[in-house]
């Protein structure tokens, strides 16, 4: 069901983008009635072509960003540093506040999935690509805040709080934070 979903969404993305970036340009060339100024048809090839450079660009962008996120790697594989949600470590004795450690994204998943999230809206049932939106969100933020922890030497990070905020419909902000704190040996 999932493949089926991917390939209607992509459906609808093709046609939106064939439709902006062909059939646009194509009327615009042979229509003779009505006849079109040509300082119209500058303005609308350097619209649709300021649109697709910056499609382009961002899916550079987000490939490069796809790659230094898996060499980070999966919430805290990469570290020892304990996280805790309480304000003491069991069996451990606080000796050091470092301060406040955060770490913060703003994340989008992409129209298609968007679209699919929309129509399960109506349907019913977990939107699953929000869900794994906010999951990589919450990684993404997580991993951020270890490292800034880490560049403190923390041991652990107590009193550990997320908090998310919409920002439209299908990106949203979320915060990890907690203090940072050296243990006894």
């Amino acid at each position: 069901m999932r493949t089926l979903r991917q390939i209607g969404s992509l459906a609808f993305v093709i046609g939106l983008f064939t439709s902006l970036f062909a059939g646009i340009p194509w009327y615009i060339t042979v229509a003779d009635d009505p006849v079109i100024p040509w300082w119209l048809r500058i303005a609308v090839y350097g619209l649709l072509g300021g649109i697709l450079i910056v499609l382009l660009s961002l899916s550079v962008e987000q490939r490069k960003f796809k790659l230094s996120t898996e060499a980070i790697g999966d919430d805290n594989k990469r570290t020892q540093l304990m996280l805790l949600n309480t304000l003491e470590v069991p069996g451990r004795t606080i000796t050091d506040s470092l301060g406040t450690v955060q770490g913060h994204t703003i994340y989008a998943i992409w129209l298609g999935k968007d679209l699919s999230a929309l129509i399960r809206l109506v349907l019913g049932g977990e939107l699953t690509e929000y869900t794994e939106m906010m999951g990589n969100a919450r990684t993404l933020a997580m991993n951020r805040m270890i490292a800034q922890a880490e560049e403190l030497g923390a041991d652990a990070v107590v009193n550990l709080r997320y908090t998310t905020t919409s920002i439209i419909g299908s990106a949203a902000e979320l915060l990890a934070y907690g203090t940072a704190v050296k243990l006894n040996k």
